[in-house]
C-alpha cells in the first residue's frame, strides 16, 4: 500500500485533490473533518468525546483523533493506498500517526505540500466562504489567522518528513487539472 498525506495551508486544495487521487488510484480518503462529523453524527464513543471538547471550543485531543483514524485505516483492506486529508497537524500527530501505521506493518511514504501564495489563498477562501457558507471563510481576520497558525503550529510537521526523505513540494497555482497532474507525476513516482 501507498500512504500519502496531502498538505498545504487552508485553501491549498487538499479536500479537492484528495478526491481525485481517491478516485484515480483506488486510495482510501481519509479526512479528520469527515471522520469528526461521521463518530459525532452516528454519537459513537469517540464521537462524544470529542463533541465534549468542540463544545468547549477546545481541539480535540490528539488520543481521541489517532483512535478514531485507526478505525479508519483499517477500511483499507481493498485498496491500493491511503492519501491523509488536514492530518497530521502537529509533530506529535505525526509520531502517533507513525505508531499506528508501524503497528500494521505500514508507514507513511510521502508528505506531499500543495504550495500555494499567501494572496491567492486569501482569494481562494473568499471565494470558498461566498459559496459553501463556512463562517471561517467569510472573515479576511479569520483566515489571515487560520494561515498564520498554519506557518506558526502546522508547518513544522513537514519537516519531520523532510528528516525521513519523504517531503515532496507541488505547486498549487493553477487549474484543478493541471495541480492534479502534477500530483499525479509525484504518486506515480511512489507506486
Amino acid at each position: 500500500m501507498t500512504n500519502i498525506i496531502l498538505f498545504g495551508p487552508p485553501g491549498a486544495g487538499k479536500g479537492t485533490q484528495a478526491e481525485r487521487i481517491r478516485d484515480n488510484y483506488n486510495f482510501l480518503h481519509i479526512s479528520t473533518g469527515d471522520v469528526f462529523r461521521y463518530n459525532i453524527k452516528n454519537e459513537t464513543e469517540l464521537g462524544k468525546r470529542a463533541k465534549s471538547f468542540i463544545d468547549r471550543g477546545e481541539l480535540v485531543p490528539d488520543d481521541v483523533t489517532i483512535k478514531m483514524l485507526a478505525g479508519e485505516i483499517d477500511k483499507a483492506d481493498d485498496k491500493n493506498g491511503i492519501i491523509f486529508d488536514g492530518f497530521p497537524r502537529t509533530k506529535a500527530q505525526a509520531n502517533a500517526l507513525d505508531d499506528v501505521l508501524n503497528e500494521q506493518n505500514e508507514k507513511i511514504d510521502a508528505l506531499v505540500s500543495l504550495e500555494v501564495d499567501d494572496k491567492i489563498l486569501m482569494e481562494r477562501l473568499k471565494e470558498r466562504g461566498k459559496t459553501s457558507g463556512r463562517k471561517d471563510d467569510a472573515d479576511e481576520n479569520v483566515i489571515k489567522n487560520r494561515i498564520q497558525v498554519y506557518y506558526t503550529e502546522t508547518e513544522i510537521v513537514k519537516e519531520h518528513y523532510k528528516q525521513q526523505r519523504k517531503l515532496y513540494h507541488v505547486d498549487g497555482v493553477g487549474s484543478i487539472q493541471d495541480i492534479t497532474k502534477r500530483l499525479n507525476n509525484v504518486i506515480d513516482q511512489l507506486i
